[in-house]
């Protein structure tokens, strides 16, 4: 973002660890709150396919969830939007960050284009240029950084530490 001035907003940590459920639900309730998820602005419902070699082999069925006709291949779109779709808007206007080395940083590219919001995302630097490609196609700010993802991780968290 060379010659862009840039105002300096904290920006929300967006993590794929989920919180700890309240409650325990019914699984009628469960389902429910599957379906009506907000996932389903950004993710696909996607098909269940019989994996009928693998049933044979097993004698059982089998079901493979097809998460790789997701929008970004992957299943960690889901956990990213919804994590996002739940924060607060002035959360949104100030933008987010995390550290990732693939798919969780597409979904959370993704996530952030359709959200309005600006998404910082630390990789290592060891991460296929593939993968980097991908984040910045979707309007992901890429900042390599380390080359591991621990080392990813703590510099985002100076950045979030350091902008807000």
């Amino acid at each position: 973002m060379a010659g862009a001035a840039r105002t300096k907003r904290p920006l929300a940590r967006v993590s794929s660890t989920a919180a700890p459920a309240a409650k325990t639900l019914a699984p009628a309730d469960y389902l429910r709150k599957i379906l009506n998820a907000k996932v389903y602005d950004v993710a696909i419902e996607s098909p269940l396919d019989k994996a009928r070699t693998l049933s044979r082999r097993l004698g059982n069925q089998v079901l493979l969830k097809r998460e790789d006709l997701q929008p970004v291949f992957s299943f960690k779109l889901r956990g990213a939007y919804n994590k996002m779709a739940h924060l607060a808007p002035e959360a949104i206007k100030r933008g987010v960050i995390c550290a990732s080395a693939g798919n969780h940083a597409q979904g959370v590219a993704l996530s952030a284009k359709r959200l309005g919001c600006r998404a910082v995302i630390v990789m290592p630097v060891t991460t296929p240029k593939l993968k980097v490609d991908a984040v910045a196609a979707l309007g992901g700010e890429v900042v390599l950084h380390g080359e591991s993802y621990t080392d990813a991780y703590g510099h985002a968290v100076a950045l979030e530490r350091n902008r807000g």
